[in-house]
């Protein structure tokens, strides 16, 4: 009985070329070009509500403090004050670009140190 072997002409074909290579790189360097704007647009607008999220926080607690401590419009709060009334401590209330915030007195808005303030 004879054998016989078939050849089915794999020589050449084990690979990308250079070619198409080059064009996949293009195509996923477009498409990074295209997204890294919008992660910019969208990084920056979840710090702002972020923070503006945790000055609702303070707010209300110093509202409540005011209440319980029989404060007036004008009087001081220290930052530890507001312990109580927070989710968490004062200093884990971390401003997302690295800023700090400003509680002020009873009556006065708190706020943070982002570039161009934001307020409630």
């Amino acid at each position: 009985m004879k054998t016989t072997q078939q050849h089915h002409g794999t020589r050449g074909k084990s690979g990308f070329t250079l070619v198409e290579i080059m064009i996949v790189v293009a195509i996923i360097g477009l498409l990074a070009v295209i997204a890294a704007p919008n992660y910019v647009r969208v990084r920056a607008f979840s710090q702002t509500n972020i923070c503006l999220n945790n000055l609702r926080q303070i707010t209300g607690a110093k509202a409540q403090l005011s209440i319980e401590a029989r404060l007036t419009q004008g009087d001081a709060v220290a930052d530890e004050e507001l312990n109580p009334y927070l989710k968490q401590d004062f200093d884990e209330l971390k401003e997302p670009a690295g800023y700090s915030y400003v509680v002020g007195n009873i009556g006065i808005a708190p706020a943070c140190t982002l570039g161009a303030p934001h307020e409630l």
